[in-house]
């Protein structure tokens, strides 16, 4: 009892840190007065806190409020702020044929960036461990990289989040699947990375997607309680958001999309643009492929262009690929109930029409529990900009923790 009782103190001391820091990284600059109500704490209190985290790097102390031109009589109030770069986050997405990553500091502002295309073998050559070395060295060197242009030392990265098109368990593995493709698509990458900062986490590329629709100001997901992030390219995944918490499931593969292969009309789950390109070959060897023949191997933008243009070959597969997100879209909305669909990746740049369709197909079903569809206006960014949200979450979660040298690998 004695032991613990000359802990609490401390445990006190930290409860009081990790709330005025919580306070610090929702608001701009703030005086004592301004946390006091803002976090409850008394004035003392307050200024001993804020003082132990300017010293150790966490709030900076500004000008005084009559400096700022804010205060006119009295004492001039202290005035405190979040230290944007007292630290940096990595988001890396670690997609099938290319790879990007961020640095940004800890309001979320982006300060450096850098991508690469990377061979892209599926079925892998040999027994895919040369593929998955391949991905883990191409990992730290992107990580490395962006790092290196964001001018940060050592001790200021904080966190790296990482995305990939697999499941992944909370130990950071991808599960095995017939094909393989989940273990190339994330070959242990959390270990690839481990040592360049204190927290390294990994997560399904829809999930972060899920993240970033909810938490970006222009993200669709922050004005209703449920919505699924739907990623449509090569393949579908989505990241589930219902009552405001993210569905992982017990190893990470709430989501996949694996079930369509028994939905009457869909039969697999093919990406959108996988398709666009499987039918209008299929249409051009058949000698029927309208303006789409004038292409050696069109793809889902020589689609779109002829479809938008009027061509009846296009705009037949066009409606074939709506028609086929309308029927998810309903079997999704039947399981989860959900207020809204939210289609990002490749699919909403390049075949916008589809989703479109989909959309008035869906507005004129007479399903009680039909969601909206709307195309994502973050695209093909929301996976990056969900992975630096994933990796400040953590950072916050940690904060008074990391400057001990604590690591944890998510």
């Amino acid at each position: 009892m004695d032991n613990e009782a000359a802990r609490s103190p401390q445990v006190l001391r930290a409860l009081n840190a990790r709330r005025m820091l919580a306070y610090a990284w929702e608001t701009s600059a703030f005086t004592a007065s301004d946390a006091m109500t803002g976090v409850g704490l008394t004035r003392t209190t307050v200024i001993d806190v804020c003082d132990a985290l300017v010293r150790d790097g966490w709030l900076e102390e500004l000008s005084d409020a009559r400096a700022a031109g804010d205060y006119a009589k009295g004492r001039p109030a202290r005035r405190y702020a979040l230290r944007d770069r007292a630290g940096i986050v990595v988001g890396l997405d670690a997609g099938f044929d290319r790879m990007s990553a961020v640095a940004a500091d800890l309001r979320g502002r982006v300060v450096a960036e850098s991508s690469m295309r990377i061979p892209a073998r599926f079925p892998p050559l040999g027994d895919g461990a040369a593929d998955a070395e391949d991905r883990r060295a191409l990992a730290r060197r992107l990580v490395d990289d962006v790092i290196a242009r964001s001018g940060a030392t050592d001790r200021e990265v904080l966190a790296v989040s990482i995305a990939v098109p697999a499941p992944v368990d909370p130990a950071g593995f991808s599960p095995e699947d017939e094909t393989g493709f989940w273990r190339i698509m994330n070959p242990r990458l959390a270990e690839a990375v481990a040592g360049v900062a204190p927290i390294v986490a990994i997560e399904n590329d829809a999930n972060l997607a899920a993240i970033a629709e909810q938490a970006a100001l222009t993200g669709l997901g922050h004005d209703v309680d449920s919505f699924i992030a739907l990623l449509v390219g090569e393949g579908i995944g989505a990241g589930l958001m219902v009552d405001r918490r993210l569905i992982r499931g017990r190893r990470g593969g709430a989501g996949e999309m694996r079930f369509l292969d028994h939905v009457e009309g869909v039969r697999s789950a093919d990406g959108l643009a996988l398709l666009a390109r499987q039918w209008a070959a299929e249409a051009v060897a058949a000698g029927e492929g309208g303006a789409l023949a004038h292409h050696e191997s069109p793809d889902e933008n020589d689609v779109a262009t002829a479809a938008h243009a009027g061509d009846a070959v296009a705009t037949r597969i066009v409606d074939r690929l709506a028609d086929r997100l309308a029927r998810i879209c309903l079997v999704l909305g039947d399981l989860l109930d959900v207020d809204r669909i939210v289609v990002g990746g490749a699919v909403a740049e390049t075949l916008p029409d589809v989703i479109d369709r989909a959309a008035v197909i869906l507005a004129s079903s007479d399903d009680p529990t039909v969601p909206q569809l709307l195309a994502s206006s973050l695209k093909q960014d929301a996976v990056r900009i969900g992975a630096v949200e994933h990796a400040l979450a953590l950072v916050r979660e940690n904060a008074l923790d990391l400057r001990g040298g604590v690591v944890r690998v998510a």
